[in-house]
């Protein structure tokens, strides 16, 4: 008799965690393209208002870190993961059913909130399951969602909104159906966490109040710190691009309908190869993580300011390439990887639940910021200069902090 072979979890792991954030960047960048549309919709909303809807969803998201870390943390994965997943879906319908700015807004904050609960379960997953030597590449897989999604949702509303073939709010409602879909797959394939013995339990209680201030401690190590202003660094001008750059591309470059959507998505598009040269690169020379990681910080800084200094469009859609091959998604699954081996196997979804709370905090920034920026000055291109200003000051302090702080031992 013939034995079926069975694909190991790990990789059932990465492929699930990849279609979990295809669904929810197809979300995060469904309206972005047909922001002229929403404005029309709402009666005339201004470039603030507008870019309200993206920080009112990262707020959400924000502010859901921490808890779900440290809930991951106490109560299991699959425990927070669905529940999270599925208020994603209440949120997601209440935006499409929306009819007025605070409706949408509120629509908004909710699903922030549900998504808030998919980092720390996506990368306390991979850290636990996935072969070291992997580890890199693997987050460079999953991470490919987000580019996926991203362009997903960016043609897919620049055509068939765009074009008046469905209106925005159908757009919606087949994400919210990919999102049942996405719950129905986490209960049947993801595990539960295996259960501690009371006596364990017991144990683990009496020796909660001595790790609190290790974890403390651990948490706010200068490496650490200087991690998570790289990552609000590094995620400021990703959001920038994410939420501005079709607006931009329409209103300061010249491009038109499909267009639009068809080389916003390029960044996210070029960022899949340039994420598993670069992860794979990690993993064979592991020790060299940080000057990759400075590196490619500052080829992305540069990639952007030659993309917005050119009236070429097609020297534009060059720096957006360029941009997307060394920018965020290519450098973030390196920057993961590389905190895990710092991160207690009992705290690792707390770990990266603060890690992502202070970098995505300039997601609730930059979206209304710009937005405020444009009005006042006429032009997204200061904008633009404060992005890559703070990259630099980022990149700086991670730089120096590694150089010169005491090194940390693996936890």
């Amino acid at each position: 008799m013939v034995e079926k072979k069975t694909i190991p979890y790990w990789k059932q792991i990465v492929a699930i965690l990849t279609v979990g954030w295809v669904v929810i960047w197809i979300y995060r960048t469904v309206l972005t393209p047909i922001y002229p549309i929403i404005s029309d919709y709402f009666g005339g909303a201004s470039n603030a208002q507008l870019g309200n809807i993206s920080s009112f969803y990262f707020l959400g998201y924000v502010l859901m870190q921490i808890p779900s870390g440290l809930l991951v943390d106490k109560l299991g994965k699959k425990m927070i993961l669905i529940p999270g997943f599925i208020i994603f879906g209440l949120g997601t319908s209440l935006v499409a059913l929306s009819t007025t700015l605070p409706v949408l807004f509120t629509g908004s904050i909710l699903a922030g909130l549900g998504c808030g609960t998919f980092y720390g379960v996506a990368y306390s997953l991979t850290a636990e399951y996935v072969p070291s030597n992997r580890r890199s590449l693997a987050t460079a897989i999953v991470n490919s969602g987000t580019a996926v999604g991203s362009g997903l949702g960016l043609i897919s509303s620049s055509y068939f909104v765009g074009k008046g073939i469905l209106p925005w709010q159908s757009l919606i409602w087949i994400t919210v159906a990919l999102i049942a879909i996405m719950v129905v797959v986490f209960i049947k394939f993801i595990k539960n966490d295996k259960v501690k013995p009371v006596e364990k339990v017991i144990e683990v209680k009496t020796k909660e109040a001595k790790s609190n201030d290790s974890l403390l401690k651990q948490l706010f190590r200068p490496q650490m710190v200087a991690a998570y202003v790289l990552y609000f660094s590094t995620l400021y001008t990703y959001y920038l691009i994410d939420t501005w750059l079709p607006n931009f591309l329409e209103t300061e470059r010249g491009f038109e309908g499909t267009a639009i959507g068809l080389v916003s998505s390029l960044v996210f598009f070029a960022a899949i190869p340039g994420a598993l040269v670069f992860s794979r690169l990690a993993d064979m020379i592991p020790q060299k993580k940080v000057p990759i990681i400075i590196g490619l910080e500052l080829m992305a800084a540069a990639m952007l300011l030659f993309m917005i200094e050119t009236t070429s469009q097609s020297f534009v859609i060059i720096g957006i390439i360029l941009y997307g091959f060394f920018g965020k998604l290519a450098v973030e699954p390196i920057i993961i990887s590389w905190l895990s081996q710092f991160a207690s196997r009992k705290s690792i979804a707390t770990t990266y639940g603060v890690f992502n709370f202070f970098g995505m905090t300039a997601s609730v920034i930059v979206p209304s910021l710009t937005g405020k920026i444009t009005d006042m000055t006429g032009s997204m291109i200061y904008a633009f200069y404060l992005a890559i200003g703070i990259i630099l000051v980022g990149t700086t302090v991670f730089f120096l902090v590694n150089k010169f702080a005491p090194k940390i031992e693996e936890a």
